[in-house]
């Protein structure tokens, strides 16, 4: 019985990943400058409205430490099946497929205690061991900030594109300013600036309340010469479909500030 040396099961990986890669059309990294910006939540909300556009989609949430996006999704006690040694993405529908750390783990409120050789590891394999169907569009969910996560997508994904999140206030702002250096420094293209948690309507009064100041995000996309996405305010029934496990796109009453964003971002790949 023979046994493959460590460098050829690297080859062999690295080819599993090329012909993985060269079958999806589209990828898009969403990132944050920091954390609790929503970026999760948009993620996967623009997962779900490509999917309803019509466009074979996966998600690939990498936030390795804190994975989010089958809570999202309602698929978080959903079984991960295998074939042949490979693993099933787990189906929102019959358009968006979703692979996560979550759904490996035998205890939900365990955590995952890694360095970054363990991380680059299983980002490598979420790709290169896994069933994706040819995609037009791979959305993955990156941790916030610029570390290991969105370094290896930019260095495995040369043709990887960035969403980035952010909200209006200043503390944000100068967090996502770096996101856009280290795109410009890894040769990675900006589809654009997503304002989110972008003022509050009183429900009471009908006021408006800019919890989070306003603009902001807006502001730094004309300053550093990026797309302007668009915005979304605060609002409570968000919160709530996301702890349901219901994508806040399939509300008429909030996908109707969403839709425009996500028609900008096809426009944009």
């Amino acid at each position: 019985m023979t046994h493959k040396s460590r460098e050829q099961e690297m080859n062999e990986q690295e080819e599993r990943i090329k012909d993985r890669l060269a079958g999806i059309r589209n990828i898009l990294i969403v990132m944050s400058g920091k954390g609790g910006v929503g970026k999760s939540t948009l993620a996967v909300n623009l997962a779900v409205g490509l999917a309803q556009s019509g466009f074979k989609t996966g998600l690939m949430d990498i936030d390795l430490h804190g994975p989010s996006t089958l809570k999202m999704l309602g698929l978080e006690d959903k079984p991960m099946n295998s074939e042949a040694g490979f693993l099933i993405p787990l189906s929102f529908n019959q358009e968006l497929k979703v692979i996560s750390m979550a759904s490996l783990l035998e205890n939900p409120d365990a955590a995952v205690i890694w360095r970054g050789p363990l991380k680059i590891g299983a980002i490598k394999q979420f790709i290169a061991d896994v069933l994706w169907e040819d995609l037009d569009y791979l959305i993955i969910d990156s941790p916030p900030g610029t570390g290991d996560e969105p370094l290896t997508v930019a260095q495995l994904i040369p043709r990887a594109k960035s969403i980035i999140v952010t909200t209006p206030q200043q503390v944000s702002i100068l967090d996502i300013r770096k996101s856009i250096t280290f795109c410009r420094q890894t040769n990675m293209d900006v589809v654009g600036i997503i304002e989110n948690m972008s003022g509050l309507t009183c429900p009471h009064c009908g006021e408006q309340i800019d919890l989070f100041s306003y603009g902001g995000g807006e502001k730094t996309a004309e300053d550093m010469g990026v797309p302007f996405l668009g915005r979304l305010a605060i609002d409570p029934s968000i919160v709530a479909a996301c702890d349901q496990g219901k994508p806040f796109i399939l509300d008429p009453a909030t996908a109707e500030c969403f839709n425009p964003i996500v028609e900008r971002i096809v426009q944009g790949t």
